[in-house]
């Protein structure tokens, strides 16, 4: 089992700047490399101050390839809703020239309806423009002289420059939340999936849906899953939760106005139940994260029997993305906090496969 780094900045402009925000991840990324966090990944969002401060993960990964050395860089994930597939697949093999081929492409259909009004698009769209992307940027970066007409964008004759420097293609991830059909999606293509534990009680079924497809489209082994967790280790659990809980409280309040068009009457077909999950997020609280599974704070005694337990109700899971930074954490609490789990609880799960 492997453990990365995951960036998801939740803070507003008069609280931390952008400039102060990238240099304290920069940092973090570095150190995370350092002490063999296997991952470093960025989400997409716009607008809010919920994800707004990483519209492009391409660029904090394109500086982070140069403050890392083993560390794989994941997109987590790249919205094809919102970028043209010419430009998605010049940038991505930009980034694997950069990185020496330690890049792993994550794609999602983005759930935000603001992001969707704000771009022009439709949510009702959001199925077929996520598949269409994902099709046209697989093409680009797989093969030359590529022609493709689909329903929002055609292509022409098209050899993407530069050539990814992993071949065929860097591995692709597929973002998946709530939506049973995504996690099927992902296994039937043949693509990892990366989950948010934020549903912790549905992550079994789903994740099973995802093995159960990857193996009727005819792919060896299991697939390969990427979940998503909060993270804060200290020696004192409680000092953990106090110091941390109270931040994830404000991340979890951020998410909640963020989505919170779902709570207003609207639906789509693309996102059944987006309203039931959203309202259910209102009323969860850090301390309800923690006892779920869905939040990895306290001690590293107490980390280590959290994960065994995820472990278990989730059916197995290959990697963990961590969210070390979350909310307004101080950089050396985040420091602290990798430097204890890096030598307190990696070392437990190591050779462990999932």
């Amino acid at each position: 089992m492997q453990f990365g780094v995951q960036f998801f900045p939740d803070v507003r402009p008069e609280e931390k700047s952008g400039e102060t925000y990238f240099q304290e991840a920069l940092d973090l990324a570095e150190e995370a490399d350092r002490l063999g966090f296997s991952h470093i990944r960025i989400v997409e969002h716009y607008f809010h101050y919920y994800g707004g401060y990483s519209p492009n993960p391409i660029v904090f990964l394109a500086a982070a390839a140069q403050r890392t050395r083993r560390a794989r860089l994941v997109t987590g994930a790249v919205l094809p809703a919102f970028n043209h597939p010419l430009k998605l697949a010049g940038e991505i093999a930009m980034l694997d020239a950069l990185s020496r081929g330690r890049l792993d492409v994550g794609f999602a259909r983005a759930f935000l309806p603001h992001e969707f009004r704000r771009f022009g698009r439709s949510p009702d769209e959001s199925v077929a423009r996520f598949r269409e992307g994902i099709e046209q940027v697989h093409l680009l970066l797989s093969q030359e002289d590529v022609t493709h007409r689909g329903r929002f964008h055609s292509i022409e004759n098209t050899t993407s420059l530069p050539r990814p420097t992993q071949r065929p293609r860097p591995k692709f991830y597929v973002a998946a939340l709530n939506t049973p059909d995504s996690f099927e999606f992902a296994g039937r293509m043949g693509y990892s999936v990366m989950a948010i534990a934020l549903v912790a009680d549905k992550m079994r079924p789903l994740l099973a849906a995802y093995r159960e497809a990857w193996r009727a489209g005819g792919h060896p082994g299991d697939g390969e899953v990427m979940i998503a967790f909060h993270m804060f280790c200290d020696e004192d659990g409680e000092r953990a939760r106090g110091v941390a809980g109270p931040l994830l409280d404000a991340y979890l309040r951020s998410l909640v106005e963020a989505a919170a068009d779902w709570l207003d009457g609207r639906t789509s077909a693309d996102y059944p139940g987006y309203d039931r999950m959203i309202a259910k997020m209102r009323e969860t609280t850090a301390a309800d994260q923690i006892a779920s599974g869905a939040a990895w704070i306290g001690s590293p005694d107490e980390i280590i029997a959290a994960i065994d337990r995820t472990r278990e109700a989730f059916g197995g899971f290959e990697h963990a993305s961590l969210q070390v930074n979350f909310n307004l954490m101080p950089l050396s609490a985040a420091q602290a906090s990798m430097r204890l789990f890096a030598e307190r609880v990696m070392p437990r799960f190591a050779g462990a496969d999932r």
